[in-house]
């Protein structure tokens, strides 16, 4: 079976078992028709992921990796804060008339930063790093930035990202301050997979091992009958992805860049409902 499958039903389980739910303080998220939304949650889950021996997709439901890394590049590699950059509509709720979101996420990693080496945003640091210095161990990202935070449409979930090599290996360390485990969990564990692997073809390294840390791993209270419904499903065996070897740019990435082979997953049609 697919290992995204088995950490995925486990972290599930243990927070469906053993987590704590915030029925009874009061929370900010809400339902589209105004109840609070809660949730049953677990602190400080740490799951991880081999890429040298399996790219980690969901069998149980699809995981639509295109649209996963075109998000990702949206906010890697075109570095916008602007909705109408991105071929789909799932930040439209958070933007305002212009498309906008702030002075969130892609706009951070577009701030030039002065360094020996010159003038360079967060991206191309790490990019830079990995090249010349990859011994290094500053080699990371943060777009958490405390005094932009009234300007941002919407808090970074997913803040930072640590790059390290060992060997001949790029390693990842993605932390994320809150993780919705049925809406998002899957999808921002492909796109950083996705982005590690990017940045280790590029920078002439394979890829690692993925390590995601999740501060606040949660199931919203309207989830959990679906969750546990998905997570009684026989997983089948994860897919092949291929990354185009070609592409020695980062910013040559496109979404059609990985190709899935053999990928078999479950039907999905249960709607999830979104806490905004």
């Amino acid at each position: 079976m697919s290992y995204a499958d088995t950490v995925f039903i486990n972290t599930c389980r243990d927070i469906l078992e053993n987590g704590i739910s915030d029925e009874n303080i009061d929370v900010r998220p809400k339902w589209e028709d105004g109840t609070p939304a809660h949730t049953i949650k677990k602190f400080g889950v740490v799951n991880r992921y081999d890429l040298s021996k399996e790219f980690p997709m969901l069998t149980l439901r699809k995981t639509f990796l295109k649209s996963a890394v075109d998000e990702l590049l949206w906010i890697w590699q075109k570095k916008s804060n602007n909705v109408k950059d991105l071929g789909s509509h799932v930040w439209d709720a958070w933007a305002d008339e212009n498309g906008s979101i702030g002075k969130a996420y892609g706009y951070q990693l577009s701030v030039k930063h002065h360094y020996p080496q010159g003038d360079l945003d967060q991206v191309d640091k790490v990019l830079w790093d990995l090249k010349n210095n990859p011994g290094s161990r500053r080699i990371l990202t943060n777009i958490y930035v405390h005094q932009d935070l009234s300007e941002m449409a919407l808090y970074p979930c997913a803040y930072s990202m640590t790059f390290n090599v060992t060997g001949n290996k790029l390693n990842g360390i993605l932390n994320q301050r809150s993780q919705d485990m049925l809406a998002a969990n899957i999808w921002n564990v492909a796109q950083y997979s996705a982005l590690l692997c990017m940045m280790a073809q590029v920078t002439g390294f394979e890829p690692g091992e993925f390590v995601h840390v999740i501060a606040d791993a949660h199931i919203y209270d309207r989830h959990i009958p679906i969750v546990k419904e998905l997570i009684e499903k026989t997983p089948y065996d994860a897919p092949e992805v291929i990354l185009d070897k070609s592409i020695d740019d980062f910013y040559k990435f496109t979404k059609d860049s990985f190709t899935v082979n053999n990928y078999k997953y479950h039907d999905f049609t249960a709607k999830i409902p979104v806490a905004v």
